[in-house]
């Protein structure tokens, strides 16, 4: 069930109007968005629901277990155990397939043929996301963040609500698991702020990702000899903006979902092609994944309380991992490898004390500068992380040698790509006093507004909608 599709409108239409009569009835409330959770993850396949309810009571269960124990022995106990497990559902479902493949390659250098083919097991819509949710629950309760006590059915939901299940964000469970204590407030919502995230989400997916996906970063991607470098470099920035509005996208119409239910989800982007450095970087691009990866494997590892070397050597770990988390396959990998080497070279420049280098660094055209680097050393990634194999990779990067003519560039896909790459640098008033105006128009006048919003987006966009890049995660 995809976002921009009249059956998710549907189901979320039935999903408010039940969950918001239910609102003075706690436990009923949570039951049904349970309900409609799984119903929402069956729409996909209901095979594997019972793996996500088995994960989610798995960990509600250790959860409970470290926050009833009163030794500190016994509550690590169990947080290795949960984590351990749960790291084995996702490298099972996830990175079967590709252990045995590497395995294979290596055999294959030594000279040996395989005698075998081992299928490996179909991969979980989302499996990524609701694993880090589990182990951040068992994590967040053994730190002591959880502040109130732990109830299954909270867990559950947690782990399972629906607007996040598939890409995120990543919530906290010390962050959401207290929301679902109190009773809903319909004063409390900002529904003018609902619509806005709900209507640019749909138009950063319905109309700028999927013309740019279908009309330059597909084409090229799929063949990139037949392309010479004027398209190529296009379809370069494309994919930045196609990845960017894609998944900011379901990130704006799942936050707006959440929020007309009563619950808040943090921000997940900040205008990330703003970055001047890898750091500012990480700060703005899924800021619900940067920042667990460093407090539950970067801060785990040392972080940077050991000697420089060791700091460098954790940076490089995490990003691995982190790269290896968004697919298995070697370019994920050389990918996280980049994002690495990236924030290394950026403490060794802000550690320096070189008297040129620190001149550079405070002139005054550096920022805008710096912000056109680390933009294109972005661009180096994506295409890593786009290619799936080295050798595509490799193609489009050599197709920039190549001259010719320009084909890709009709209108519709400048103006997207355009409306991508520095939309994000709309100041953040132009939103604040549209949701201002809309808050002196009467509501019915809103409703209509957002209903002829999504009518014009339907009517432009694309004839189907491509599934979110983020749903092989």
């Amino acid at each position: 069930m995809l976002f921009p599709t009249v059956e998710y409108a549907v189901f979320f239409l039935i999903v408010l109007a039940i969950a918001w009569l239910l609102r003075r009835w706690l436990i009923p409330h949570k039951i049904f968005l349970l309900f409609a959770s799984y119903v929402f993850y069956g729409f996909w396949s209901w095979r594997y629901v019972p793996l996500l309810f088995f994960v989610s009571l798995f960990a509600g269960l250790i959860a409970r277990g470290i926050q009833l124990a009163e030794n500190q022995d016994r509550r690590k106990q169990l947080l290795v155990a949960g984590v351990t497990l749960c790291m084995v559902v996702l490298v099972y479902y996830k990175y079967t397939s590709f252990l045995l493949l590497s395995a294979l390659g290596l055999w294959g250098l030594v000279g040996r043929t395989p005698v075998w083919n081992l299928p490996a097991p179909f991969l979980p819509l989302g499996i990524s996301f609701f694993v880090f949710h589990a182990i951040s629950l068992m994590a967040d309760v053994y730190r002591r963040k959880l502040k109130i006590r732990l109830h299954l059915l909270d867990a559950l939901l947690y782990v399972a609500f629906f607007p996040q299940l598939i890409a995120g964000p990543i919530l906290r469970a010390s962050n959401f698991i207290p929301q679902l204590a109190k009773l809903r407030n319909a004063h409390a919502i900002r529904v003018n702020r609902a619509f806005l995230l709900i209507l640019s989400g749909l138009f950063k997916k319905v109309i700028l990702s999927n013309i740019l996906s279908t009309r330059l970063v597909e084409p090229v991607f799929s063949s990139p000899a037949d392309f010479h470098r004027g398209d190529v470099w296009l379809a370069i920035y494309g994919y930045a903006a196609q990845i960017y509005c894609d998944f900011s996208g379901y990130t704006d119409i799942a936050t707006g979902c959440a929020m007309l239910l009563g619950y808040r989800f943090p921000r997940n982007f900040n205008a990330p092609y703003t970055a001047t450095d890898p750091q500012d970087f990480w700060q703005r691009w899924h800021i619900s994944l940067s920042s667990w990866l460093r407090d539950y494997l970067y801060i785990p590892l040392g972080g940077s309380r050991g000697s420089t070397a060791r700091t460098y050597i954790n940076l490089m770990i995490t990003m691995l991992l982190g790269g290896l988390w968004h697919g298995a396959a070697w370019t994920f990998v050389m990918w996280g490898a980049l994002q690495g080497f990236y924030l290394v070279v950026h403490r060794l420049w802000v550690t320096n004390n070189i008297a040129a280098v620190q001149k550079l660094r405070a002139a005054a055209w550096w920022p805008w500068t710096s912000r056109l680097l680390m933009f294109h050393a972005v661009c180096v990634g994506w295409v890593f992380f786009r290619s799936p194999t080295f050798s595509v990779a490799r193609s489009v990067f050599a197709q920039l040698r190549s001259g010719g003519p320009v084909t890709l560039a009709a209108w519709p896909v400048v103006l997207c790509l355009l409306l991508g790459l520095f939309g994000q640098y709309a100041p953040r008033m132009w939103r604040r006093g549209l949701e201002a105006t809309m808050s002196r128009v009467p509501m019915p006048v809103n409703g209509t507004a957002m209903a002829l919003g999504i009518w014009i987006i339907e009517m432009f966009g694309p004839t189907g909608v491509a599934p979110f890049i983020y749903f092989q995660f």
